[in-house]
């Protein structure tokens, strides 16, 4: 028969919580259910919304087919190009072929011909800069001079693309870069990019300044693709909830196909 003192009721053996293997198998069971929570709120987030029209945005049905653009749709509005630093113009003297000429735009953002001395051509475009050229000219005994002035490659007007793009870098600004564009130009948005995180910094006069925008958004029409200028530095956030879902992915191999599986749904 067995002692008092070596009896103990399997109640009462319960009473400082559960055997460690029931332990284990409960623990296991919250972090099965917390990463198919995970997954089912990824997945809600990630839900593409349907288009919808409105004022700004008129959606046509899969029944229909978008209409032709006109001359006038195909054409951006004119945008003038600016001479900065180091970019590499061509200038046309008429009837002087000894002062046409490829130069290129110094550090500090001037130029120097004969008969025309040092010029300032930052900030000009190639058509201020043919005038001043002929006032220069005019002073110096030529007679009626006629300038033309192209701008052959600029590496001064370019945008700074930083955070979660494919590929950060300095991209050139063209006649009808947008916010979209030059995301495209930087190859797209990375996998833990954060869509309603974009963000564009530029200074206009001596007032730093930064919009907020969302991509998802603008994909959906729901609002204009903003104009990029040159200068401007775009920065895409980053997604941590989208780090922590593929962290928890690669250490749990055993949960990685139900959980995608849910997320691609």
């Amino acid at each position: 028969m067995l002692s008092a003192r070596l009896y103990r009721s399997p109640v009462a053996a319960y009473r400082h919580g559960p055997p460690p293997i029931r332990r284990r198998k409960n623990s296991f069971m919250r972090n099965v259910a917390f990463l198919i929570l995970l997954a089912c709120c990824t997945a809600g987030c990630g839900g593409r919304m349907p288009l919808e029209s409105s004022a700004r945005l008129k959606v046509v049905d899969g029944t229909s087919t978008l209409p032709a653009p006109d001359r006038n749709d195909l054409t951006a509005a004119d945008r003038p190009s600016l001479i900065g630093p180091l970019d590499t113009i061509l200038v046309d003297v008429f009837n002087v072929p000894d002062l046409s000429r490829e130069v290129q735009v110094d550090a500090s953002g001037r130029i120097a011909m004969p008969l025309v001395g040092t010029i300032d051509a930052r900030g000009k475009t190639s058509e201020e800069l043919a005038r001043s050229i002929e006032a220069a000219l005019r002073g110096r005994y030529v007679r009626k001079p006629e300038v033309i002035v192209n701008i052959k490659s600029s590496v001064s007007q370019v945008v700074t693309i930083d955070g979660q793009v494919i590929e950060p870098g300095l991209y050139p600004v063209t006649n009808q870069m947008t916010l979209m564009r030059a995301i495209a130009s930087a190859k797209g948005l990375s996998e833990f990019a954060r869509q309603d995180d974009v963000v564009i910094l530029r200074t206009v006069g001596t007032q730093k300044m930064a919009g907020l925008y969302n991509v998802a958004a603008i994909r959906r029409g729901a609002y204009d693709d903003p104009p990029i200028y040159a200068n401007d530095v775009i920065v895409v956030g980053d997604s941590p909830q989208r780090r922590l879902f593929k962290d928890f992915v690669s250490v749990s191999p055993l949960l990685a196909a139900p959980l995608i599986a849910i997320i691609q749904r």
